[in-house]
This record gives structure tokens, sequence and C-alpha cells, in this order.
């Protein structure tokens, strides 16, 4: 094919435009990359743009000898591990019945289900809900508020119906399948791509989330990743070393310069590790139903 001046026009502007994108997206996590083996007097000089500057692990070490960082990290996969397998249940639970045509007042139980997106009570009834159920300071007030996200509700419902042939469940129903079989042996093995998606939604939801720990949990032992992290980067404000002498007040300062950038690579490591064996999955999941009416 021969392409015309406006093609090759549009193509090159377009290749501008996403090259800036994605250098606006590489570049903090280069930064912080660098920074957490740089020195950490280059980085408060802002020296360091791009690559290191004198290259040290010194930060990482201290971050694998940190009780209190190793045990948040181990509270965090814990949190991730239990929500998300709550989450899916959850979810499939939900999805799969509002995805059949002979449920009768689907609609209607959709309709109230998509409603709770736009009005809820607030943080303040959450909390006295919360703390009335008993589950303050414990994993539940973290994995059960949020057990089911109704944006991934209607997704995973979506996906059940363009998806799977509903002819393909009346056949099993005719051969004798209850409609928990049919979940079991047809619906979930064909429905890779979205358990996939779901997954990956949920289980990075849970990984950065803070604000419900900070508000349910006062136990420091039970803190997920994310609050050490926060302590860690507050820790820099100059109210907190203002009784300390001017040279322990700038070795306070590098120490927790170094740590702060190793424990932000820490934390999204296995984020980044999943990522890219999920990627397959991501894309084929979010175009569902995309060509289909």
């Amino acid at each position: 094919m021969v392409r015309r001046v406006e093609d090759r026009l549009f193509d090159t502007v377009n290749y501008m435009l996403l090259g800036i994108v994605l250098v606006a997206v590489l570049y903090p996590l280069i930064y912080v990359l660098s920074a957490s083996i740089s020195d950490p007097a280059a980085i408060l000089r802002g020296d360091v743009w791009l690559w290191p500057k004198g290259a040290t692990l010194k930060a990482y070490k201290t971050v694998l000898q940190n009780a209190a960082i190793l045990h948040g990290y181990w509270n965090t996969i814990v949190y991730t591990v239990v929500g998300t397998a709550i989450n899916l249940i959850m979810t499939i639970m939900a999805a799969y019945p509002l995805s059949r045509k002979d449920f009768y007042g689907r609609h209607a139980i959709t309709a109230f289900v998509v409603f709770t997106m736009f009005f809820s009570g607030g943080l303040i009834p959450m909390y006295l809900l919360v703390r009335d159920l008993g589950m303050l300071n414990s994993i539940w007030a973290l994995v059960i508020p949020g057990a089911v996200s109704v944006w991934n509700l209607v997704i995973m419902r979506t996906f059940f119906q363009v998806s799977i042939p509903y002819e393909i469940q009346e056949s099993a129903a005719i051969d004798g399948c209850s409609n928990l079989k049919i979940l079991l042996r047809i619906v979930l093995p064909l429905s890779t791509p979205i358990l996939a998606v779901m997954t990956l939604f949920y289980a990075v939801g849970h990984w950065n989330a803070f604000f419900n720990a900070l508000i349910y949990l006062n136990d420091r032992s039970k803190f997920p990743m994310q609050i050490i992290l926060r302590e860690i980067l507050i820790q820099n404000d100059v109210g907190d070393m203002a009784s300390l002498a001017d040279d322990s007040r700038i070795e306070y300062a590098l120490q927790v310069e170094a740590l702060k950038y190793a424990v932000v690579i820490v934390a999204n490591l296995p984020v980044l590790i999943l990522y890219p064996f999920l990627q397959k999955y991501f894309i084929k999941g979010i175009m569902i139903g995309a060509i289909k009416g």
C-alpha cells in the first residue's frame, strides 16, 4: 500500500506523543531505582538525575535487617493473598447469577448494586459498622468491607454474558449438571482472561492500600508495608529532627534519604514482577465486548 503524506505525518505525531508519555512514566521509576543505590549525600545535593552516583547497596542491607519493614512486608503479603482470594470468590458468586438469563430479578439487583458506586454512607458510618462487628484491629477490617468491587463485578458479569455462549450452559444443564457444576466445570475454565485481570486489579489494590489500615489498625505489629513506608517518608520532616544536634541531624537525614528509595523499590517489586506474566490476559480481558454487540 502507498501511504499518503497525511498518514505518515499522523504516525510521526503519534510516535512523538507516545515517546513523551513513555519518558514521563518511565523516568520516575528509573530515578527511584538509581537513587536507591546511590550515595545519600549525592541525592541531597541533587547530583542524581538518571544514573546512580556512588553506587552502594547499604540501603537494601538496612531494609533486609529492619525487623519492622520485614514484618510489614509479611503482613502485606498476607493481606493481599487473603483479600484477593475473598474478592475473587465473592465477585464470581455475584457475577455468575447476574449473568444468567433465567435468574429472575437480575436487572433490579444489578441496579441496586450499581447504586452503591455513586452513593455510600461515608467514612464515619463505615468505621462505626466495622467497630460494631468487632473487626477493628484485625485483618478482616481490611479485606471484608471491600470484598466486592462493583466495577469489577460488572466487568466479570459482562464477560460471562458475552464470551461464554449460554447454549453451552443449557447443554450442560440438560446433561444433569447443577448450577454449581456448570460454574466450576464450564464457566471458570473458560474465564482465564477475566480471572487474571481481576486477580491483578484486586492484588494491586490490596498491595498499595494504606488508608484502611491507617483508620482501622492501632497495633503496630499488624501494620502493612505501606504504613511503614509512610512513616519512613514523614520522618524527613524538620520537626522530627529539631531536637538533634547538627551533625546528628545530617546523619539522620542521610539515613532516611537512603532508606526511603530502597523501601519504595522493595515494596513495588512483586507487582513489577507479576505484571509481565499477566499482561496477555490483562489486554485480552480489557478488550472484552469491544467488537461484539
